[in-house]
């Protein structure tokens, strides 16, 4: 379980979000919502220790998580995979693979399992491949590192509909027989909420609303009053 309780953090001397309060179960997805600029992508970089923290805690199954040490937190078990995928362009799908396996860990060739389609790219430089497939290998690496937490970073940015829509399955699946706590960044709302187990709207650096995925995703009034803030009243004649 990863847990956070009154964080704050941004960048430099500048604040981002502050007083955030969240939970992420093992085996269950929070997708965290919101408009752009709202501090969604900084949070994800706080929690995997690539940022201090300025305020509050962070742990991973009770234990305390030191922040602005992306070492230790990796090594706790918090993979990051962050929205411009970070692969290693020239090397090759099996060698970005082996380059994030952990001592005693599985072999390259046992993520195919769950991402059959990068077979037929094994050989294949990480730059030639095509968006879906970059995605599908970053998540890859991601799980290689048979992580107890995994943050994810706007999956769908750049990415046909279909191939969103499958790469949000895996998600789930890797959430389901993985028993990880995963983070979901994501501006694909619908996608998001339907394999999420909870969400989080942040808005202003703030957590505005927080629910049962499903218990929102049946409310778009309050989804759309969580990101645009209230109406302003109409004017008095």
């Amino acid at each position: 379980m990863l847990s956070c309780s009154g964080l704050a953090g941004g960048r430099g001397a500048t604040t981002v979000f502050r007083d955030i309060d969240l939970t992420v179960d093992a085996g269950s997805v929070l997708a965290l919502l919101g408009p752009n600029g709202a501090g969604k992508t900084t949070l994800l970089l706080t929690l995997a220790g690539l940022l201090p923290v300025k305020g509050g805690t962070v742990s991973l199954d009770g234990k305390p998580l030191r922040g602005g040490r992306p070492n230790v937190a990796n090594a706790a078990g918090v993979v990051l995979v962050p929205d411009n995928r970070c692969l290693f362009n020239t090397l090759t799908v099996e060698e970005n693979l082996r380059v994030a396996t952990r001592r005693g860990g599985p072999e390259p060739k046992a993520m195919l399992e769950i991402f059959p389609d990068l077979e037929k790219r094994w050989s294949i430089p990480a730059g030639a491949l095509s968006g879906g497939e970059q995605q599908m290998l970053a998540l890859a690496r991601a799980l290689i590192q048979q992580p107890k937490v995994l943050l994810v970073d706007e999956l769908s940015m750049g990415l046909a509909p279909l191939v969103v829509a499958a790469l949000f399955r895996t998600v789930r699946r890797i959430a389901d027989e993985h028993g990880c706590a995963v983070l979901l960044v994501e501006q694909h709302v619908d996608l998001a909420l339907g394999v999420a187990t909870q969400a989080a709207v942040l808005r202003r650096g703030e957590v505005v609303l927080s629910g049962p995925a499903a218990e929102l995703a049946g409310d778009s009034g309050r989804l759309e009053q969580a990101y645009f803030g209230a109406p302003e009243p109409a004017p008095s004649r």
